[in-house]
């Protein structure tokens, strides 16, 4: 999701990860709001439905197709984006559940995305992790076409 904000600035949404792992990181730990699909779902079906449960914002039409990137982990990810706003104190996410704190039996539900919040590209290419920072260039070309 991106905005032009007052000052002409793009501004993109970012989701910072939820969980005990994340919860002290900040550079370079944020992400584009995504998730994984099967061959049985259309990849933008799948981002649109990722984008709602990560969120709890409504994806909107038109979408700009960012194209596709590989990630250090070896997984690739696609990646549209579209022109929206919203209030990221109004973020509701889906949760998941792990082992914490670790060895103790004890199962922990946390939220997939804790906080969301709006940089501009500048800003948001210290946030974001690494392999999605190319996604920021794409947007801004794909945004002065």
């Amino acid at each position: 999701m991106f905005r032009r904000a007052a000052d002409g600035n793009v501004e993109v949404l970012l989701a910072h990860p939820g969980g005990p792992f994340w919860a002290r990181k900040d550079a370079g730990a944020w992400t584009i709001p995504k998730g994984e699909h099967d061959s049985s779902e259309e990849a933008l079906a799948a981002a649109k439905r990722e984008f709602a449960e990560e969120t709890g914002f409504a994806p909107l039409e038109p979408f700009l197709a960012l194209g596709s990137l590989k990630q250090r982990s070896g997984k690739w990810i696609s990646i549209w984006a579209f022109e929206a706003d919203c209030d990221p104190a109004a973020l509701v996410s889906n949760t998941f559940e792990m082992e914490w704190p670790p060895r103790s039996g004890r199962q922990s539900s946390f939220r997939e995305i804790d906080r969301a919040g709006w940089f501009r590209l500048d800003e948001a290419a210290l946030k974001l992790s690494k392999g999605q920072v190319p996604f920021l260039a794409r947007l801004a070309d794909a945004l002065r076409a």
